[in-house]
């Protein structure tokens, strides 16, 4: 279908780390998540884009109305919008639980008005929105032996996920208006000055609290991969190179927290190769 392809073309080209993980599954799953990919990166240049607030806020609701379209079943294969058509084939294909997109727009509209998070249970209702959100619209296509206690885990791993993007982007996101991280930790370490300079704000313990903040992911990250034994192997492999990936990109910046300031911390493709065949073959990297 033509319309999947449109969503491969999309995920090769604008989420490599994503990509390295789809490549193990199985066709049927593997365009799936595509499809799911291309929605969620659809809405996430919606929040990131030049547009002035109120189209983003309208280009939102026709987000909303397109996955209502999919949920009624009103969508055809001669629609003109690809993503739309292969979410919807999909849909139809997994119990795909549509509503974590109404929760990744939540989490957009959340950044338009500027959301300031003061605690961390305030964060983590944001990261379960961007994140956890994608996590279990995932499960949906892997399928999972325990969906009792799976939802929980993938939803844990995006939170750890998203933790990890948030100290990746700090400057980044310094330097566009954005702080994520939870004010009593700024205060707590001396960093309420923020990260739009290349070095650490002056007096501040930037290295405690980056040490802090990645000890949290990485408790995120251990109590969310108990959902591997969870999922078939493939599926298990998809995950496992996903977070092996981003687990690694922690540890990058555990090690050398000012690089954060310094631009954008990342891994080599072969490092990320090499993450993904780790995953196929049973470990976590």
């Amino acid at each position: 279908m033509a319309a999947y392809r449109y969503c491969e073309a999309v995920t090769a080209l604008q989420a490599r780390n994503f990509s390295y993980g789809i490549r193990l599954l199985p066709e049927p799953k593997r365009l799936a998540m595509s499809a799911l990919y291309a929605l969620a990166r659809r809405v996430d240049d919606i929040g990131d884009g030049e547009l002035p607030t109120e189209e983003k806020t309208r280009a939102l609701a026709r987000t909303r109305d397109l996955l209502d379209e999919i949920r009624e079943g009103r969508v055809t294969e001669d629609d003109t919008d690809p993503i739309k058509v292969a979410l919807a084939h999909a849909a139809r294909r997994f119990p795909i639980p549509l509503d974590g997109f109404d929760e990744l727009v939540e989490g957009v509209e959340m950044d338009l008005r500027g959301a300031e998070y003061k605690t961390f249970e305030d964060l983590k209702v944001y990261c379960r929105c961007v994140a956890g959100s994608i996590g279990r619209l995932s499960l949906g296509v892997y399928g999972c032996t325990d969906w009792e206690r799976g939802p929980a885990y993938a939803d844990t791993l995006g939170l750890a996920l998203q933790l990890t993007n948030i100290l990746r982007d700090l400057r980044e996101d310094a330097t566009n208006g954005r702080i994520y991280l939870p004010a009593e930790d700024l205060e707590r370490f001396g960093c309420q000055e923020g990260f739009a300079l290349s070095a650490p704000p002056l007096g501040a313990d930037f290295l405690g609290l980056v040490a802090f903040e990645a000890d949290r992911a990485q408790r995120a990250f251990e109590e969310g991969l108990r959902l591997l034994p969870m999922l078939d192997r493939r599926s298990r492999a998809c995950t496992a190179a996903m977070a092996g990936i981003y687990h690694r990109l922690l540890g990058r910046i555990a090690a050398d927290p000012e690089s954060v300031l310094r631009g954008r911390v990342s891994l080599p493709g072969w490092e990320k190769a090499y993450v993904a065949l780790s995953g196929l073959a049973g470990g976590r990297s």
